[in-house]
C-alpha cells in the first residue's frame, strides 16, 4: 500500500512593528535597535525599582504584545490549561485526550490560519507533490504565542518518554464535502532533512486535534487497532473510526524501538459527507545522528 507522508514547514516570527497606546507614554519600536534600547530601559528600570516599574509599565507591554500578536491573550489561559486522557491501545500506543484544546484556543489558531490554507501535498519518494489520495487543505501556523503555548503543551504531554528533539509550528488541516486523506503514515520510510541546518529527522509521535466539527462523517480512520465501546468512536472495517469532537485529541507513537516506523499505526481521514472538520497536526521531530 502506497505510503503518503503529511509535509510540514517552519514558522516565522512577526518582525518589529511600532504603535502608540497613550498621550503621555509613546512606545516607537520601528527597528530591532530601537527595541533593544526600550529592552536595556526596562531591564535598568526593573532592577532598581522592581514592583513599582512593573506596575506602572504593565498596561503599556501587554497592549504592545496584543499588538505585535493578538493571539497573546489567550496565552496565560493556555498554560494554565487541563485535559484528561484515556489509553486506549498500549502497544501501539494511542491515547485519547478530552480537551486537549479549549475553544478560544481553538478560535485563535483557526483565525491565525484562515488565510493561509493551499491544497495539501504529500511526500513520495522525498518529493513535495498533490495527489488523489490527499483532498484536503493544509495551512502551516506562524510562530505566535498561541502556536508557541501548544507546541510546550504538547511537549510537556510527552515528557522524557520519547526522543524529541524540537516541536514545529502546527499545521492545520481542513476537509469539505467529499475531501479525504487515504490510508497512510506520519512516519518517513527515509528521515528528512531540515533545509537550515542540514539535521536528519523523523516524527516519532503524533498529535491529531480537532478544531471545527461542523460536519457529519470525517472520522479518523485506524484499521489496525479495535476500541472497545461507542460514543467517541466506532468500529469500522475491523479497526476504529474516531469521529471529530471540537477540542478532542489522538495521540500516537508512530516509531518503534528500533526506529523503524510502525505499519500498526496506519490511518486515514474517512471522507466529508457534509459540512466542514478542521484539525490540527503536532508531530515531534525526533533528530537522526
Amino acid at each position: 500500500m502506497p505510503r503518503n507522508h503529511v509535509v510540514e514547514s517552519d514558522g516565522v516570527f512577526p518582525e518589529a512593528y511600532s504603535g502608540t497606546y497613550d498621550p503621555h507614554l509613546t512606545l516607537v519600536m520601528s527597528s530591532k535597535a530601537t527595541q533593544l534600547g526600550f529592552l536595556i530601559l526596562i531591564t535598568a528600570l526593573l532592577v532598581s525599582n522592581y514592583d513599582r516599574t512593573l506596575s506602572l509599565l504593565s498596561p503599556y507591554l501587554r497592549a504592545a504584545l496584543d499588538r505585535l500578536d493578538p493571539s497573546s491573550s489567550h496565552f496565560e489561559d493556555c498554560m494554565g490549561h487541563n485535559y484528561t486522557t484515556e489509553i486506549l491501545s498500549i502497544d501501539p500506543l494511542l491515547i485519547y485526550i478530552t480537551s486537549f484544546v479549549s475553544p478560544a484556543e481553538s478560535s485563535a489558531l483557526l483565525a491565525a490560519g484562515e488565510s493561509l490554507f493551499e491544497s495539501s501535498q504529500v511526500t513520495v519518494d522525498g518529493r513535495d507533490t498533490t495527489t488523489s489520495d490527499r483532498t484536503s487543505y493544509s495551512a502551516n501556523l506562524p510562530l505566535t504565542h498561541i502556536t508557541s503555548c501548544i507546541s510546550s503543551r504538547a511537549r510537556a504531554f510527552l515528557g522524557a518518554t520519547l526522543p524529541v528533539g524540537d516541536i514545529g509550528a502546527p499545521q492545520l488541516v481542513r476537509y469539505t464535502a467529499g475531501q479525504k486523506f487515504n490510508l497512510h503514515y506520519d512516519w518517513y520510510d527515509t528521515p528528512q532533512v531540515l533545509t537550515k541546518t542540514g539535521q536528519r529527522f523523523n516524527r516519532p509521535a503524533s498529535f491529531f486535534a480537532f478544531l471545527e466539527a461542523n460536519c457529519t462523517g470525517g472520522e479518523t480512520f485506524f484499521p489496525h487497532i479495535s476500541v472497545p465501546g461507542e460514543g467517541r468512536w466506532r468500529a469500522h472495517e475491523g479497526g476504529t473510526a474516531f469521529m471529530p469532537v471540537e477540542g478532542n485529541a489522538l495521540f500516537w507513537v508512530n516509531l518503534m524501538p528500533n526506529g523503524r516506523g510502525d505499519t500498526r499505526v496506519m490511518h486515514a481521514g474517512l471522507p466529508v459527507e457534509e459540512g466542514r472538520k478542521t484539525a490540527m497536526n503536532i508531530w515531534p521531530r525526533g533528530f537522526v545522528v
